[in-house]
C-alpha cells in the first residue's frame, strides 16, 4: 500500500456530475501514466485484471466526465473484493492529481470482455481546474456512527477515519470487531436496505465495497505504522453478517 495516498482519504469525494465544474484537458501522457501506475498496485489476491481507459463520450450517461477507467477480472473467488481494492487505490491517486472521481456501478461498458477478462465496474474521472470542488472537510459527511460499524478498543488514526470509507449507496455494508491484538472484519447483508440498488445486486456491490473498506483499513494501518497480516475467509453465504478478514496486528496500544 503507498503511504502517499493517505491525503487522499480527506480529499476524496464521489462527483455525481461533471457538469458544472471547470476541467482541465488531460493529456495523453497523463493517461499513460495512470495505466502504467495501476500496475504497481498492491493486489488482495493472485487474480489477473486489467484496465481500459475511454472517452466519456463512450459511455451512455457518463455524467459529463472527460474519461472512464474500465475494470476486468478473472472470475474466480473474491474477484470483486479485488477489484474494489483496486480501484480504490486509483480513486486515491487520481485524486492526489487533481482528478475527480466517481464509481460507477450503473455504467454499460461498450466492451464486456477483453483478453478472456470481463468487465466488472468503471470509474467516471475528470481533472479539475480548481481544488476548491473536492471535499473541504471530510468529518461533515453522512456515514453510520461509529459505533454501528466499530465493536472494542478504537485504534487512533484508525477507528475513526474508516469510517468514510465510500460505498454505493451509501450502505457502508461493514462491521469491525477488535478483539486485543485481532480485527475481524465482517461484510454486513441487508437485502432490505439497498437504496436505488437492485436486490440481486446488492452482494454484487457489497463485496466490492469491501475491497474498498480494506483499502482503507490498510492504508490508515500504514500511516499509523501499525504491522499487520490478513487471514481471508470464505465469503460465499449471503447471512446477515459474513465474515471476511482477520487481521492480526501490533500496537502500543
Amino acid at each position: 500500500m503507498k503511504p502517499e495516498f493517505y491525503p487522499s482519504i480527506y480529499k476524496r469525494k464521489s462527483f455525481h456530475t461533471f457538469k458544472n465544474v471547470e476541467k482541465e484537458k488531460i493529456s495523453h501522457q497523463e493517461l499513460e501514466t495512470i495505466y502504467s501506475i495501476y500496475s504497481t498496485f498492491e493486489s488482495l489476491f493472485d487474480i489477473q485484471t486489467k484496465i481500459r481507459i475511454v472517452s466519456g463520450n463512450q459511455i451512455e450517461k457518463s455524467r459529463d466526465g472527460q474519461f472512464c477507467t474500465l475494470f476486468y477480472s478473472e472470475i474466480k473467488e473474491n474477484y470483486l473484493q479485488n477489484i474494489g481494492y483496486l480501484g480504490q487505490q486509483m480513486d486515491f491517486y487520481l485524486t492526489s492529481h487533481n482528478i475527480g472521481t466517481l464509481w460507477y456501478g450503473i455504467g454499460k461498458p461498450d466492451i464486456e470482455q477483453i483478453d478472456s477478462l470481463h468487465f466488472v465496474i468503471m470509474m467516471i474521472f475528470s481533472k479539475i481546474k480548481d481544488s476548491v470542488h473536492f471535499r473541504k472537510d471530510m468529518f461533515k459527511s453522512k456515514r453510520k456512527p461509529l459505533n454501528e460499524i466499530w465493536k472494542g478498543k478504537q485504534i487512533e488514526g484508525v477507528s475513526g477515519i474508516i469510517r468514510y470509507a465510500c460505498s454505493a449507496c451509501n450502505l457502508q455494508p461493514w462491521f469491525v470487531h477488535r478483539k486485543e491484538d485481532r480485527l475481524y472484519v465482517y461484510r454486513i447483508f441487508d437485502c432490505n436496505r439497498r437504496g436505488i440498488m437492485p436486490k440481486n445486486k446488492v452482494i454484487f456491490y457489497n463485496k466490492i465495497d469491501i475491497g474498498i473498506f480494506l483499502c482503507f483499513l490498510n492504508l490508515c494501518l500504514v500511516h499509523e505504522k501499525i504491522p499487520y497480516e490478513m487471514e481471508f475467509q470464505s465469503d460465499t453465504e449471503e447471512q446477515e453478517k459474513n465474515l471476511y478478514a482477520i487481521y492480526k496486528i501490533k500496537t502500543s496500544s
